[in-house]
């Protein structure tokens, strides 16, 4: 038996400004990231995890940060899989009519299961699902871990947890998220059970 504690990152000064940060965009934490980042340490640091997974984009690094300051230096690697999607040609830009407009359209594409549609210089659903597969088999490989922490994006999270539950990819938007939130996954017997949704119990 495996199980999964994934999170999505803090919050940084790109998501409050409501600026689209997709794999393109190494952004830090803002002072209220780092404070989502200390309570959820805070709260769940009393499991004994044997593995932290996150992503290549410093936001997660800098998420994770307190488990790895506090014992887990060792037990921390990066897995390319879990970035998150290129947004593409709108990352790093301010919300306009026209981008909200832009993003309107291809969410609504993907969630009529067109998932291979993508912004130019960007990916598309399946393509995050293709490197996100990969990562899995690879954590799932590791048959030693079994209480495991993943530190990722929003809309990769909303991805991959699709993947672990096996939903349709279109069905993405059924998985909420917010800043420091937390899905709890149990894995045995080849399947993924959903424990814990979109938990914020530890930023109160």
């Amino acid at each position: 038996m495996k199980e999964l504690y994934i999170i999505r990152h803090g919050e940084t000064d790109f998501n409050k400004q409501g600026i689209v940060q997709g794999r393109g965009v190494n952004s830090d934490l803002n002072e209220e990231g780092i404070r989502q980042a200390q309570a959820f340490y805070n709260a769940y640091r009393h499991i004994k995890f044997d593995k932290i997974y996150s992503s290549t984009l410093k936001r997660t690094h800098q998420t994770i940060a307190p488990f790895v300051a506090n014992g887990h230096a060792q037990n921390w690697e990066q897995v390319v899989g879990l970035d998150e999607l290129d947004w593409g040609k709108f990352e790093g830009q301010l919300p306009t009519t026209e981008t909200k407009a832009a993003f309107y359209e291809i969410i609504t594409h993907w969630c009529n299961g067109k998932l291979d549609i993508a912004f130019d210089g960007g990916e598309s659903p399946n393509e995050v699902h293709l490197r996100q597969k990969e990562a899995l088999d690879y954590i799932l490989s590791k048959q030693e871990e079994k209480q495991v922490l993943v530190c990722m994006h929003g809309r990769a999270m909303r991805l991959f947890l699709c993947l672990l539950l096996s939903k349709d990819l279109k069905e993405m938007d059924t998985f909420p998220h917010s800043n420091l939130s937390l899905y709890r996954v149990k894995y045995a017997d080849g399947q993924f059970e959903l424990l814990d949704f979109n938990n914020t119990d530890h930023l109160l």
